[in-house]
Formats: C-alpha cells, sequence, structure tokens
C-alpha cells in the first residue's frame, strides 16, 4: 500500500474508533488477545510466504488477469472490513447497501440501461453469469443456452450446474456466429462475449442483435473482462461496435475486480428488465424485517456478501468516474495502448510473430524462427519458464488449434494437433511505458 493510502486510511479508522467507542466503554475479551510476540512472529512468517507470488503488481509481470487493486480502493475495504458488514439484509450493513444500490445506478447508467433495471454485486463473475443463467432457464424453460466456441468454460459447467442444455456456435475466420447452423427455435438465451479471456476478442454483438430480436432470443452480454472498455467506445482508440450496443442485452454481467480496480471478489450482474425479480421470490423467517425497501439479499442467488466491496467499489467510483476523459478512461487508454505498441514491435521483429492484432489489451504471439507447429509450442514454453527462472519477465501460455493457427499462419507446417504460443495481459497501465523493455527481455530470451 502507498504512504497516501495508509495515511488516509489511518485518519479514516481513527474517525471509526471514535464512533465505536460511543456506543459505550467495553473492552475485548481476554480469550481473542494474542500477544504481542506471537503475533509478531505469525506476520513476519505470513510475510515471507506471500513474497512467493509472482509480481503481480509490476509490469513486468504480464501473464494472467491479475490486477493489483487501486490502494485506495484496499484501503476502503479495509476500512469497511473493521467493521464487516454484510449486504444480504439492509440490517447486516445499512450504509454499505445503500452504496452498492449507487454503485449499481452507476453502472446501470454506463451500460446504457435506464432507472429501472435489477442488479447487484457478487462474489465473482462465475457466480454472476451463474445467475444471469439461472434467470434465462427461468424466463425460457425448456430452451436451451447458446455461447461461442471462444466463451468462456463458466458457461458450459453453468448449464451443467442449471441442468440446461447448451449450444456452441461456431466462429467463423473473421469473429463471426455461424448462426445458419443454430436453430433459433430451440434457443432461448445467447450469451456474447465482449472481452474473451483467451485472447481479448469482442464477438459480434451487431450481428446477434438483429437475428435474436428477429426470433425472440434473450441476450445475455458477459462482459467480465471487457465491460469496462466501453469507456471508450467514442475514442479514436477502439472502433468495436459492441461499446455503443450494450444496453439492446437482456442482461450485462461485469468484473469489477478485473478492471475496475477492486480487490477480489466483485463480480456484478445486471438485468434490463426488472420484472425477472418475480424468479427471486423468497422468504425469511428473521431477515427482513428492519425496513419496507428492497433488501439486495431479495434479488441475489447469494446469501451473505462482503458489503466492503461495495464500499471499495462506490468510493473508486467517486474518485475515478466513468468516463472517457477523466478517470477510467484514461487508465484503459493505456492499457489497450500497450497491447497495441506490443503488437507493432512484433510486425518489425524478426524473432516474435504477432498471434493476431489485439482487440483490447491481451496480445498472443510465438518465437517466429520456427519451422513447424511443435517447434514453435516447445519454443513458446522454454521463453516462458526463462523468464520466470530469471525472474526478467513473467508470461502466460495459450493454447490454439493448429487448423485454426494454419488459417492465419500458413507458412508454418502443421505437425502437431494444437500449438501453444505466447500470451499476455496489459491490464495496468504502466504497461504502456514498460512494453519496449519487456519486448527486448523476451526476444533477449528467445535468443
Amino acid at each position: 500500500m502507498d504512504k497516501g493510502a495508509q495515511k488516509f486510511l489511518g485518519k479514516a479508522l481513527d474517525d471509526l474508533t471514535a464512533w465505536g467507542t460511543s456506543f459505550g466503554a467495553w473492552s475485548q475479551d481476554p480469550v481473542l488477545s494474542v500477544s504481542d510476540e506471537r503475533a509478531e512472529a505469525v506476520f513476519s512468517r505470513l510475510a515471507q510466504r506471500l513474497k512467493c507470488n509472482y509480481p503481480f503488481h509490476h509490469p513486468a509481470y504480464a501473464g494472467q488477469m491479475l490486477k493489483p487493486p487501486h490502494p485506495l480502493a484496499w484501503a476502503a475495504y479495509a476500512m469497511a472490513m473493521s467493521i464487516n458488514p454484510n449486504n444480504h439484509a439492509l440490517d447486516g450493513g445499512p450504509p454499505s447497501s445503500e452504496m452498492e444500490k449507487e454503485v449499481m445506478a452507476d453502472l446501470a447508467g454506463f451500460f446504457g440501461y435506464g432507472e429501472d433495471f435489477l442488479g447487484h454485486l457478487t462474489a465473482s463473475g462465475t457466480i454472476a453469469n451463474l445467475e444471469a443463467l439461472w434467470v434465462a432457464r427461468q424466463s425460457h424453460p425448456k430452451k436451451k443456452i447458446a455461447y461461442s466456441g471462444n466463451a468462456h468454460y463458466t458457461h458450459e459447467r453453468m448449464c451443467s450446474v442449471l441442468k440446461v442444455e447448451g449450444h456452441k456456435i461456431a466462429i467463423s475466420d473473421d469473429g463471426s456466429f455461424d448462426l445458419d447452423a443454430v436453430d433459433p427455435e430451440e434457443i432461448g438465451t445467447i450469451v456474447v462475449t465482449l472481452g474473451t479471456t483467451g485472447l481479448g476478442e469482442v464477438e459480434p454483438l451487431d450481428q446477434i442483435i438483429p437475428w435474436a430480436k428477429e426470433h425472440g432470443i434473450r441476450i445475455h452480454i458477459d462482459a467480465a473482462y471487457g465491460g469496462f472498455f466501453r469507456v471508450l467506445k467514442d475514442s479514436d482508440l477502439s472502433n468495436e461496435p459492441a461499446w455503443s450496443l450494450m444496453q439492446e442485452a437482456d442482461s450485462i454481467v461485469v468484473d469489477p475486480h478485473k478492471h475496475g480496480l477492486q480487490p477480489y471478489g466483485c463480480g456484478c450482474v445486471l438485468f434490463k428488465d426488472p420484472s425477472v425479480g418475480k424468479f427471486y421470490k423468497h422468504d425469511s423467517p428473521y431477515t427482513y424485517f428492519t425496513s419496507e425497501e428492497l433488501h439486495l439479499g431479495e434479488i441475489s442467488l447469494e446469501c451473505s456478501r462482503a458489503g466492503a466491496a461495495a464500499v471499495a467499489l462506490w468510493a473508486t467510483l467517486e474518485m475515478f468516474p466513468l468516463k472517457e476523459d477523466e478517470g477510467f478512461g484514461p487508465i484503459l487508454r493505456k492499457c489497450l495502448g500497450a497491447a497495441k505498441r506490443m503488437y507493432q514491435l512484433a510486425e518489425l521483429s524478426k524473432k516474435i510473430k504477432a498471434y493476431k492484432e489485439p482487440e483490447l489489451d491481451i496480445l498472443g504471439y510465438f518465437p517466429s524462427e520456427c519451422e513447424t507447429t511443435s517447434k514453435i509450442s516447445q519454443k513458446s514454453k522454454e521463453v516462458f519458464e526463462k523468464g520466470m527462472r530469471d525472474r526478467t519477465f513473467y508470461l502466460s501460455l495459450y493454447k490454439i488449434s493448429s487448423e485454426a493457427f494454419s488459417r492465419r499462419h500458413p507458412e508454418y507446417k502443421v505437425d502437431t494437433e494444437s500449438v501453444t504460443i505466447l500470451r499476455s495481459v496489459f491490464m495496468k497501465p504502466e504497461h504502456y511505458d514498460f512494453v519496449p523493455q519487456l519486448f527486448h527481455r523476451i526476444v533477449d530470451g528467445i535468443s
């Protein structure tokens, strides 16, 4: 945590301590006490063990989708956790519940929904997508849920959990859905992913909308990774039509703990039509009595949820507005710019070749001085391991079918069923300035 966050958190915790003592004198029960010596020893060992993590905070780490929370978001979360509110019912955390409703209104407006919507935070994008697919099943019982071959495995898995038949749609070379192979009479909901977790691809929402509306099919957008890039919809850096069409979807999922600067876990699900709340109807003999207002647990599959997640997101959106020219816009501009910068360097290189041009801040690439797919896979794994061993760079690996790889790069001989390439996720704005250095470190690792 940086010094500024420590200062603000310290002052705020002092204020909360004064509030806590205003209810009367009390002291912690001795059974909860731990000696200073023991606590110091445990925390010393803990610090050593946590140092075994990869350096997620540093721009040398460009591997998986792991983005450190903003220090001020972490501080707000820690501040709320000193109280530990539960956002299931209003009596579990009145202020944090109100903050959740406020951030949900902000996110609904950001994605183009009106004032009448239904939504809440969740523990993760997985749970958020489960909830969206559950509503899809309740809305169109006995109908299939369709998703592309590039969709996150969550959708196939949750269809199994929900005992709904899933239908995987083939993707053409240009990224379009092969809708001619789909019987629309069988489909109740179609999932469109805006920011695949593999290579950050933005699926063709503009193609899906007229087809889905013609056949009365619901649209669910899985924007768990890419959703916040909508802030760049009117910028010169993005030409994706999907960002301007998100309000046409029936439900949207986004993960604030990815590009929203939040600690884990903080997912979010939104429904355009608030009448889907009828599927949540339930009763509790002890929970919903403190207020006639809507309790968040009445519109959620989850029960207890950390109110601290809502507090941290509320504080973040107060400091970083969802605008192109301030707040999130400049941050995501640098993330997307970093991927484009790495792509340009690869285009000029004799050592590295990009798999395809990036749509978001994820880039796939591979050692180019190989003749076969087996050699590409072998060399990619060697580079991946060398970076971690030497602690000079941290990447990830990505497996593609050799058939798909060969369509883009026919100059390489196919001698395997799949090919493994390198992959970088440029989630930190610091990556933009660090990319040239990272690129040269990778090239040195190939040599």
